[in-house]
């Protein structure tokens, strides 16, 4: 009795998790691409902050060994810390239906619809009635 409850259980669980969740609206879209590059931004804010922070320490080792006479060796060059800035986003533009073509008529025909060929020679498999 209890397996029976358990495997309903989880049957039932499974079900609610793979219902699917309806299609985002262009402002939750929107919301969603603005967080990925906040959190992009952030990403390279803080490697920033740790790269200064990395040469303070650097600096202040050197300052030090020297102070004391100590021997050391030569830094191993690295890349300049990049400031990435304030934090800017400029959502892409978005089209309107009309622009599209959702609305657009059809081009223009390049020839007739119809042939003078019976249908029987261009569509041998149909069905006669």
């Amino acid at each position: 009795m209890k397996k029976l409850l358990i495997l309903s259980l989880l049957t039932v669980a499974s079900a609610a998790a793979l219902a699917k969740l309806p299609a985002l609206s262009d402002e939750a879209k929107a919301k969603a691409a603005e967080t990925a590059a906040k959190a992009a931004w952030t990403g390279k804010l803080e490697a920033y902050q740790l790269c200064k922070s990395q040469d303070k320490v650097a600096a202040a080792y050197y300052k030090s060994a020297k102070a004391t006479g100590k021997e050391t060796k030569p830094p191993t060059p690295a890349p300049a810390c990049a400031d990435p800035g304030p934090f800017a986003y400029t959502p892409p533009e978005a089209k309107p239906l009309e622009a599209a073509g959702a609305h657009s008529p059809a081009g223009n025909a390049t020839s007739p619809p119809n042939t003078k060929q019976p249908d029987a020679v261009g569509n041998p498999a149909a069905k006669k009635s």
